[in-house]
């Protein structure tokens, strides 16, 4: 592999501005001072528990209501009605009843 794909697929895991390669091959540790100083600040503990797509905008947290569901159960019957009334207006167009 190129050095520059490396560099650019490990790029995300140490930040750039604080692990220098000057500061990390030095081999005594102090170079390394920033870079323990800033994931030392970082939170510790598991990850809050998080409900992600419509399940997580819509029904769960301060904002939850039914309206979506209702807006659905309202779409799918004005698009059963609008099908149902058109199959009858070609029924209509040959056969008067």
């Amino acid at each position: 592999m190129r050095a520059s794909l490396i560099r650019r697929q490990l790029g995300g895991l140490v930040p750039p501005k604080i692990a220098t390669p000057k500061s990390v091959s030095g081999g005594s540790g102090e170079g390394l001072g920033p870079l323990v100083n800033f994931y030392s600040k970082l939170p510790k503990g598991p990850a809050t528990a998080r409900i992600s797509g419509l399940k997580g905008r819509l029904f769960a947290g301060e904002n939850a209501s039914g309206v979506p569901l209702l807006a659905l159960v309202a779409g799918l019957f004005g698009l059963g009605y609008t099908i149902d009334y058109h199959m009858h207006l070609k029924h209509h167009k040959n056969h008067a009843h």
